[in-house]
């Protein structure tokens, strides 16, 4: 039977199901040197992991020159934006209105890196709208 107002079509498994985000966004390395560097990072959820999130730097910032991935809760993420949270390998906190900062911390070393709270946010926001489809 054909699609109509009556009856209309099947929803897809598209718009079923919940879709993976992405965003990138520039983010500033913070260290002793007076000049900050910008790079760019990917933001990435995966709804077969609506808990947690993913920051990955790119490859060219590797000694081991494979991208650096780092798995976190959302809800830390999302805490961070507010105030000082997160014990062991991650911390975030608001620097200002505007700034958050990501703390990252493994055997090599330790990580400092500021993102702006807008795109933060953004990138929460969409990964919500994501699993409420």
């Amino acid at each position: 039977m054909p699609a109509t107002a009556e009856n209309p079509p099947a929803p897809s498994a598209a718009t079923a199901t919940a879709l993976a985000v992405e965003e990138r966004v520039r983010a500033r390395v913070i260290t002793d040197d007076p000049l900050y560097r910008t790079i760019p990072v990917a933001l990435r959820f995966a709804p077969a992991e609506p808990l947690a999130v993913r920051i990955v730097f790119p490859a060219d910032l590797s000694p081991e020159g494979v991208d650096n991935e780092w798995v976190l809760p959302r809800a830390l993420l999302e805490a961070g934006l507010q105030a000082p949270t997160g014990t062991g390998d991650v911390r975030v906190w608001p620097c200002g209105r505007v700034q958050a900062i990501v703390e990252f911390h493994s055997p090599e070393g330790v990580a400092v890196i500021q993102f702006d709270i807008a795109a933060l946010r953004r990138f929460l926001r969409l990964t919500y709208a994501a699993v409420t489809r």
